[in-house]
């Protein structure tokens, strides 16, 4: 299985984690959904983004259930030859880890991808047992006519719009 994931912190503190998986990389429609609460969240911090993000998405691969074959952040997997979230969160789990990040990060190691006829690219990166050549025709492949896939951009609304089982959503919703 793919996790496509997503983070979302809302102003009263704390994090809305999405998991979204699917079978195949060019599947249109979710497999399984899942939300998770972080309440571990440190400050964002410039080039240590992964100190923030980290513990939120290691939290949702608590509560997931089976383990998944590449996990997709919503980030960076390498920073200029430095370990970023991607290779973080690889590092922490052995699980082979696509970044694909909205920004570029100057000087970083991630590989543009133009989709859906956007002028602005994506910017892939992995960290594992996978090339971020290979990534980048994996996410390539995804489905969506945007420049954000759909599964990706489900993981976003997700974790903004989701709700947890037995506990309210972060106020100012």
């Amino acid at each position: 299985m793919l996790l496509f994931t997503d983070v979302h912190y809302p102003a009263g503190g704390g994090a809305q984690v999405a998991g979204v998986g699917a079978n195949a990389w060019d599947q249109a429609a979710p497999s399984v959904e899942r939300v998770v609460w972080c309440d571990d969240v440190a400050p964002y911090e410039p080039g240590a983004f992964y100190r923030r993000e980290l513990p939120a998405l290691l939290v949702l691969l608590g509560a997931w259930g089976e383990r998944p074959e590449v996990v997709i952040v919503d980030g960076h997997a390498w920073l200029d030859g430095r370990p970023g979230l991607g290779a973080r969160l690889h590092e922490a789990t052995g699980i082979d880890v696509v970044g694909v990040a909205k920004k570029s990060f100057h000087g970083g190691d991630a590989l543009p991808l133009q989709r859906g006829g956007s002028e602005r690219p994506l910017y892939v990166s992995a960290a594992g047992g996978i090339t971020a050549e290979r990534a980048r025709v994996l996410v390539a492949s995804m489905h969506g006519p945007h420049r954000l896939p759909t599964l990706l951009k489900r993981a976003d609304r997700l974790c903004r719009d989701g709700v947890i089982a037995g506990r309210a959503p972060p106020s100012g919703r």
